[in-house]
C-alpha cells in the first residue's frame, strides 16, 4: 500500500534514512576523526555511530537537516569511546573532545555553504574550463597527459588551471559575502 498525504511508509522513511547516512558517511568519518585523531579508532566509532543512528531511526525526521543530528549522535559516541578507553592512553580527554565537537560542527555547516557556492560558480564556467577541472581533479588525469591530449604545453595547462581556481575562489568569496549580507 502506497503512502497517502504526508504520511510516509516505514520503508520509505528507512530508504531516505539510508540515503542520507550513505551520502554523509565521509563527513561523519571526518568529524569523528577530527575528534579522535586516529583512523582505526575513528572507524570503530563511526561504525558504532551508524548502529546507534539505525536504532534511533524513529527519531529521524526527513524534513530536518541530517548532519547536525548525526554529528550529535557521533559526539556522544566519541565521548563514550573516550570514557570506555580511559584505562588506555587516550589522545584526548572528554572535555577537549566536547569543545572540539562544537567547532567541527560549526565548520561542517560552513562547508555546506562553500559547496553550494562552488556548485553555482562551477556552472558559470565555460564548458572547456569545467572539463579541464573534471579531468584534473575528478579523474586525476596527470597534467602532462592533459597537455598531450589538448596539444598544449604543460605550463599552459598549469597556468589555465591556476586561473580557473583563482576565478572559482573569487566567485565563492563573493557568493559567501553576498549570503552573509542577507
Amino acid at each position: 500500500m502506497e503512502p497517502t498525504g504526508n504520511i510516509e511508509s516505514p520503508r520509505g522513511k528507512s530508504e531516505r534514512f539510508v540515503r542520507q547516512l550513505t551520502e554523509h558517511q565521509n563527513r561523519l568519518y571526518g568529524y569523528v576523526y577530527s575528534l579522535l585523531g586516529d583512523h582505526a579508532r575513528a572507524s570503530d566509532v563511526v561504525q558504532e555511530t551508524n548502529l546507534v543512528l539505525w536504532r534511533k531511526i524513529d527519531e529521524f525526521d526527513p524534513e530536518k537537516p541530517f548532519v547536525p543530528w548525526a554529528f550529535a549522535t557521533a559526539r556522544f559516541q566519541v565521548l563514550a569511546h573516550l570514557r570506555d578507553q580511559n584505562r588506555d592512553r587516550v589522545l584526548l580527554d572528554a572535555e577537549l573532545a566536547e569543545s572540539l565537537s562544537g567547532q567541527v560542527s560549526d565548520q561542517a555547516s560552513q562547508i555546506d555553504s562553500v559547496r553550494q557556492a562552488l556548485r553555482g560558480c562551477m556552472q558559470r564556467l565555460s564548458e572547456e574550463h569545467q572539463q579541464m577541472l573534471h579531468s584534473r581533479y575528478s579523474t586525476g588525469k596527470p597534467i602532462a597527459e592533459m597537455a598531450t591530449i589538448s596539444g598544449r604545453s604543460v605550463s599552459s595547462i598549469k597556468v589555465s588551471l591556476m586561473r580557473i581556481r583563482r576565478q572559482l575562489s573569487e566567485c565563492i568569496e563573493n557568493r559567501l559575502a553576498t549570503e552573509a549580507d542577507k
